[in-house]
């Protein structure tokens, strides 16, 4: 999913992007599943690798697992950028989500896109930039529909609220300024509940922020330096700073 976006850090990071239970190349045994176990899946991936800790991005349902990663295993997460995510979707997400996974199941693939593709990228991108909304399509396409279920399901008991005290690294959250799918007031919680986070708007945007403008790496760049997160990049700026060989997840 992070397509361009993760081509920016690899010249300087050893990406690693793992994909969920049941999405992409990742086997499923049918059974549930909720945020955190895929936190503990990425929790083995990480020891499997000999990795002590890392950076962690995570966008959508990866920010959601990323929270719950950096608040059980917060020696593990060196810095950590949230994009388009929440902690908890609120009192109504149970019904809403299990209504989200019922429809998963019910329609088929395709007929489900244009819903998807309308939260997912400005009006704007989706006339401008057809190859890359039919990508990240194909991704969602691809995906089982059964494990689209299940993740909905997860999302719906999702209530990570009391693990963002707990949460270390320094934070980023990000948010598109026209995200109807986690609202912008959702990733300020995330940057006011943790001890030392920040929150930026990202203007004229949607769910998919970070996949639409690959080019606000500097966003990420001074995050990552420890710097005061700057301005959004203009169009075409490319390079993220960082050690070579230090590795950062994204989810």
């Amino acid at each position: 999913m992070w397509g361009p976006y993760a081509a920016r850090l690899a010249p300087h990071f050893d990406v690693i992007a793992p994909d969920a239970r049941g999405h992409g190349a990742s086997g499923w045994d049918g059974r549930p599943f909720d945020t955190a176990d895929l936190a503990a899946d990425l929790a083995a991936l990480l020891d499997g690798l000999g990795l002590a800790s890392a950076h962690v991005l995570g966008m959508s349902m990866g920010g959601s697992v990323a929270i719950e990663f950096a608040g059980t295993h917060q020696a593990r997460v060196e810095r950590l950028v949230l994009a388009d995510t929440t902690a908890w979707y609120g009192e109504t997400a149970l019904g809403a989500w299990t209504e989200r996974a019922e429809r998963a199941v019910a329609l088929p693939r395709m007929r489900q896109v244009p819903f998807q593709v309308d939260r997912w990228f400005t009006e704007r991108f989706r006339r401008t930039h057809h190859d890359e909304v039919r990508r990240i399509a194909g991704i969602f396409v691809e995906t089982d529909s059964g494990a689209h279920a299940e993740a909905s399901l997860a999302l719906g008991r999702l209530d990570a609220r009391h693990l963002l005290a707990g949460i270390t690294a320094p934070t980023l959250s990000v948010t598109g300024e026209e995200d109807y799918a986690t609202p912008v007031q959702m990733g300020r919680e995330i940057a006011e509940g943790v001890a030392d986070g920040r929150h930026r708007t990202l203007a004229g945007l949607r769910h998919l922020s970070l996949v639409e403008r690959p080019d606000l790496a500097g966003l990420v760049r001074a995050h990552l330096d420890g710097a005061e997160p700057a301005e959004p990049d203009s169009a075409g700026t490319c390079c993220l700073a960082g050690a070579p060989g230090h590795a950062a997840v994204v989810a």
